[in-house]
C-alpha cells in the first residue's frame, strides 16, 4: 500500500493493479468502507489492461480515523490530491455509494479535465425524497432531514434479509475487516453533508460518459435510481443488477465486472 499525505496532513492511501501503462482506473469506496472492497473487480480490470488503483480516503481502511469537519468537498479534495500527485488523466471514477457521489462533489470543484468517465455504483444523486425525486433513500423527507442519520445508517426493511443472502452474505463479509462499530461524531457528520446534497444539476453538466449501476433489490432506495440519473446526464447509460442489495459490486461481481468492462470497451473510451 502506497501513500500521499496531503498539503494539510491528511494521507491517501491506495494500491495499484494491472498494468502501469494503462488507462487509469480508480476505485473510490463508500462510506466507512475500505478499499478491500474491490477485491473482486480488481483482477477483471487489471487482465483487461487497465492501471487500476483502490483508494482509502482519508478515514476509510488503513488511512486511520477521519479528520474532524472532513465533507464530501474533503473527499473530493483528497481525489485531486491523488489525480495530480500521480498525474492522472483520461481517468474513470468508479464509485460505489457514497463513492459515487464523491466523483459529483469532484465535478462540482474541480471540473473534469482529468477524467475520461465515469461510474456509480448503486448511489441515488439525491437522498432526500421531494416531489420531483422519488428516488431517495427510503423513508428520508424533509420532515426527518435533520435526524433520520443522527444515528447512523437506518435500517429499511427493504432488500433480501441477510441471512436468506448466502454466498452474497460470504462475499460482503470478506471484503470488510471486523464488524459493524458505533459511527464516530465525524463520521455521523460526513454522513449528514452526503445526505443532504443534491448533484443532480452536477451530472447534467457532465459531459463525459457516465455510467449508473443500481442493485435490484437494495436495502436503501429503489433500483429507479440509476436510470432517473442516467437520463439528467449527455451521455448516461443505467443498469439494473439482479439479485443484488446495496452491495452490489461484491454480491454480483460477475455481473458488475461484465458491465464495467463493456462500458470501458464502449465506443466512447476506444
Amino acid at each position: 500500500m502506497a501513500r500521499i499525505t496531503a498539503d494539510n496532513g491528511d494521507p491517501i492511501d491506495y494500491r495499484e493493479y494491472g498494468d502501469p501503462g494503462g488507462r487509469p482506473v480508480v476505485l473510490l469506496a463508500g462510506f466507512t468502507a475500505p478499499a478491500t472492497s474491490w477485491r473482486y473487480q480488481l483482477p477483471a480490470l487489471a487482465n483487461a489492461g487497465h492501471r487500476v488503483l483502490a483508494v482509502d480516503l482519508p478515514g476509510h481502511g488503513t488511512t486511520g480515523a477521519l479528520p474532524p469537519g472532513f465533507t464530501m468537498r474533503s473527499r473530493a479534495a483528497a481525489v485531486r490530491v491523488l489525480l495530480e500527485e500521480l498525474d492522472l488523466r483520461d481517468a474513470v471514477l468508479v464509485g460505489g455509494s457514497m463513492g459515487g457521489n464523491t466523483i459529483w462533489a469532484y465535478a462540482t470543484t474541480f471540473g473534469t479535465d482529468r477524467l475520461g468517465a465515469a461510474v456509480v455504483i448503486d448511489q441515488t444523486p439525491k437522498m432526500l425524497n421531494s416531489p420531483d425525486w422519488a428516488h431517495g433513500f427510503y423513508g428520508y423527507d424533509r420532515s426527518n432531514a435533520d435526524t433520520y442519520f443522527a444515528e447512523g445508517v437506518p435500517s429499511t426493511g427493504h432488500g433480501t434479509p441477510f441471512w436468506r443472502r448466502g454466498m452474497r452474505l460470504v462475499r460482503l463479509l470478506r471484503t470488510v475487516r471486523g464488524g459493524r462499530r458505533a459511527f464516530t461524531p465525524e463520521e455521523l457528520a460526513l454522513l449528514d453533508d452526503h445526505a443532504k446534497r443534491d448533484w443532480r444539476d452536477t451530472i447534467a453538466g457532465t459531459a463525459v460518459p457516465v455510467q449508473f449501476i443500481a442493485g435490484a433489490e437494495s436495502e436503501f432506495w429503489p433500483a429507479t435510481h440509476a436510470h432517473a440519473a442516467a437520463a439528467l446526464a449527455p451521455r448516461g447509460t443505467a443498469v439494473v443488477v439482479a439479485r443484488a442489495g446495496h452491495g452490489t459490486n461484491v454480491e454480483q461481481p460477475r455481473a458488475v465486472n461484465r458491465e464495467l468492462l463493456r462500458f470501458l470497451a464502449g465506443p466512447a473510451h476506444s
